[in-house]
């Protein structure tokens, strides 16, 4: 069994879509970045990639390459599935937590879980998405970005 952990974080701003865990999610500011700027998925990634010794996604999706310029994460993650899965692995289970003073995160937890289960094929009971706020202190508090973390279980098939 291997452990990996991942982080990501993006900038708010105006005049883009919120995407978390491919979820579209009702604000009136979406995350700055190449592709949809998911970080749940983003640090999701991470975290796979981290515990199959694989690197991580700026070496496999760097952020100046064209054909991820506005990219769903989700199909990164089916990609990042594929990779892992060529060396012999198998998730076992991921932990994320979403960190964002605003909006309010808890009715589309569940859309994600599934949305994430379906994209790397394990029991929506195997992945676990908390939300939480840092109540009102540094950059998330001050709503001016969303962080995620997260970290995975993987073993050999």
């Amino acid at each position: 069994m291997r452990v990996g952990s991942g982080y990501d974080v993006h900038k708010l701003v105006e005049g883009r879509k919120l995407i978390l865990g491919g979820v579209r999610i009702m604000h009136t500011k979406g995350l700055l970045g190449h592709s949809d700027a998911d970080v749940l998925v983003h640090a999701i990634m991470d975290a796979i990639l981290g515990a199959a010794a694989l690197g991580d996604i700026g070496k496999h999706f760097p952020d100046t390459d064209e054909q991820f310029k506005g990219i769903s994460s989700l199909l990164l993650l089916k990609k990042v599935l594929g990779l892992i899965e060529n060396k012999g692995y198998c998730i076992i289970n991921i932990d994320a937590t979403i960190v964002a003073q605003k909006p309010k995160l808890a009715p589309y937890i569940d859309s994600m879980r599934r949305n994430i289960a379906d994209v790397l094929s394990i029991d929506v009971d195997d992945i676990n998405i908390k939300a939480t706020t840092e109540e009102k202190l540094g950059f998330t508090g001050r709503e001016e970005g969303i962080s995620a973390s997260a970290v995975c279980l993987i073993d050999k098939k």
